[in-house]
């Protein structure tokens, strides 16, 4: 799948890197000749251009498009209007990085699939672990499930999860365990080696500073995340 980004600003750059990391065909775009060329070795395409302009989008097969991450701030005009023309040439998802709370309920209005802030969203995670320390990430999989991944509140150590009746006094359910297991060298010396057990059984033990992955409502996930 081939992933468009428009607009090679600081997120731009690093999301276009962070995805061609991760194997992901990017076609990179931005007006700016600068901007392209110094991420023209991390990406598979870059084009020198105006996202603005409809027939230059066409030239390069927007149409077929997958996806679309329009990364333009500093002109909220221009995203917009970027972002219309990518709707109107089907673009299959657009997704569009607001700079601001206005510009953020111009793109819903327009139909973006998908409006990010990045930094009211960061500054929601800095805030949730300082305030929860215990808790790593809560992810979002769709209107009515979340993804929690956390420390083991206190009540469950040393107990079997058979034993703390997750699934029909908490509505949630462990998909997994990373847990931090000594080992013992030939020099006498111990290391912590991460061990990770996938679907764990009814029998298997929560130990102390076990790391669990949950699955649940919306609802029943960020009451289990307030539970120490």
């Amino acid at each position: 799948m081939a992933i468009f980004i428009i607009g090679l600003g600081r997120f731009g750059n690093a999301l276009a890197k962070a995805l061609s990391e991760k194997g992901v065909e990017v076609i990179a775009i931005d007006k700016d000749e600068t901007k392209a060329n110094e991420i023209e070795e991390f990406v598979t395409k870059v084009y020198v251009m105006d996202a603005t302009n409809e027939k230059a989008l066409s030239s390069i097969g927007i149409e077929d498009a997958d996806m679309a991450v329009v990364c333009i701030t500093n002109e909220i005009e221009a995203s917009i209007l970027a972002c219309m023309i990518l709707k109107e040439k089907g673009v299959k998802k657009v997704i569009a990085k607001a700079g601001s709370e206005l510009h953020k309920r111009i793109l819903q209005r327009i139909g973006v699939d998908r409006v990010i802030f990045p930094e009211q969203e960061m500054a929601h995670r800095v805030a949730e672990s300082i305030v929860s320390p215990h808790i790593f990430e809560i992810i979002t999989l769709s209107e009515e499930y979340k993804l929690l991944e956390r420390i083991a509140p206190k009540f469950m150590e040393n107990k079997k999860i058979k034993e703390t009746k997750l699934k029909t006094d908490y509505g949630v359910y462990i998909l997994a365990i990373k847990r931090n297991k000594p080992i013992v060298k030939e020099n006498g010396k111990t290391s912590i080696k991460e061990e990770l057990i996938i679907a764990p059984g009814g029998e298997e033990e929560i130990l102390k500073g076990d790391l669990l992955v949950l699955i649940g409502k919306k609802e029943n996930i960020e009451k289990f995340s307030n539970i120490w």
